[in-house]
């Protein structure tokens, strides 16, 4: 049994860079359904739960100290790759679209949990917030959610269980949907020639420069400052109940990614495979502290997950209907807030290559939102719970 932080810590270092290595170098088909943080979080929790460390005072004071320092960090950097300029050539019926997405996908939440909250536990509501985190932005806007709502990192396997399975299976569904866009677009009378314009003017790779050793250790030092200032100001601002200390240090590197988006620190491509190692780092921390034993609601929350995207869908199908909106932009939109970057332009180019920079694009934009939308869809959450 493990009792020291370093062996720990190490050991959490080593099966994450791992998986991540098999990942790049194998494309195994499992990686497609299955990405390398879920695998990740699983593979931690199942050690957590063979006792193969044990929570000393010493492991935790390391827990403790790299999981909260880290997390603005890995914000700030996470938002510096969004520039808001390049996302708002996307047009104004993208936007419309990705929006409507992301408002669809709040009402699901909303929706399914007044129905379905007496079947959960009490604390349900942080769970579903940070799930909501996830699904109109990424895993970091999850983690970021998951430390201001103060969620249990017992229950981070509710979320990462819906966010895997519900994800996939709605991602096979609309690449099954793509040959059918014609009929689609017939139908709702979308205009095509708005897709083949954005196609043609949009690309997301050409301001992005080489990695090197000096703008890589700049921005680990530019990060981490980020982290001691938004700790050290947090205290002096007012809190509530849902407005805690933590909130209020993710908001501040929130905010502080966005702007730092827009300058030309948004051109250094290091920023990336930073705060990707980061946020594995603390994916492994959390889930360092489950226990298999603790999901004892998992069927529940997985039949709640597909509750929400049917919810979506449909309010979806009807806006396309209303507003004249394409598949495409449907698709692409809805995975943009449900799968983030790592799938939107997957989808983006099933339906053509020149198109993917929108799916990035769109991505990108869930990550700015992401994080404020699900605060606010917890906070909703919570009212219901006393109902």
């Amino acid at each position: 049994m493990i009792t020291n932080a370093f062996p720990y810590l190490t050991l959490l270092l080593f099966i994450a860079s791992m998986l991540v290595y098999i990942e790049a170098k194998t494309k195994a088909k499992l990686f497609e359904y299955l990405p390398a943080i879920v695998i990740l979080y699983f593979m931690v929790m199942s050690l957590s739960s063979l006792g193969v460390w044990s929570k000393t005072l010493e492991i935790n004071s390391v827990y403790k100290g790299f999981k909260s320092n880290l997390l603005p960090a890995m914000i700030f950097l996470m938002l510096l790759q969004s520039d808001i300029r390049a996302i708002l050539k996307l047009g104004k019926k993208i936007l419309l679209t990705f929006f409507l997405a992301s408002f669809s996908i709040s009402l699901g939440f909303i929706v399914m949990f007044a129905f379905m909250h007496p079947l959960f536990e009490t604390s349900a509501w942080r769970a579903f917030g940070a799930l909501s985190g996830s699904w109109m932005g990424g895993t970091g806007n999850m983690v970021a959610i998951q430390s201001a709502l103060n969620l249990p990192d017992s229950k981070m396997g509710y979320v990462l269980l819906i966010d895997s399975i519900d994800y996939a299976i709605w991602v096979m569904i609309l690449l099954a949907l793509v040959p059918f866009a014609k009929k689609f677009n017939r139908w709702t009378k979308a205009d095509g020639e708005l897709l083949t314009k954005l196609g043609s003017t949009l690309d997301t790779t050409e301001q992005k420069r080489a990695i090197d050793f000096p703008s890589l250790f700049m921005m680990l030092g530019l990060s981490l400052m980020v982290s001691v200032i938004a700790q050290q100001l947090a205290p002096l601002l007012p809190t509530t109940s849902f407005l805690t200390e933590t909130t209020w240090i993710v908001i501040f590197a929130t905010l502080a990614g966005i702007v730092a988006g827009v300058t030309p620190l948004n051109r250094i491509s290091s920023a990336e495979p930073l705060a990707n190692i980061m946020l594995y780092l603390i994916v492994a921390l959390i889930a360092s502290r489950a226990n298999f034993s603790e999901l004892t609601q998992a069927p529940l929350y997985i039949v709640a997950g597909f509750v929400i995207i049917v919810i979506h869908a449909s309010i979806m199908v009807l806006f396309a209907k209303l507003f004249r909106l394409d598949l495409f932009s449907l698709g692409v939109a809805s995975l943009a807030n449900i799968g983030g970057v790592a799938s939107a332009p997957i989808l983006a180019g099933a339906y053509h290559k020149a198109l993917i920079p929108v799916g990035v694009l769109m991505a990108m934009m869930g990550y700015i939102i992401g994080t404020f939308m699900g605060l606010g869809v917890a906070n909703v959450l919570q009212l219901l719970t006393t109902f």
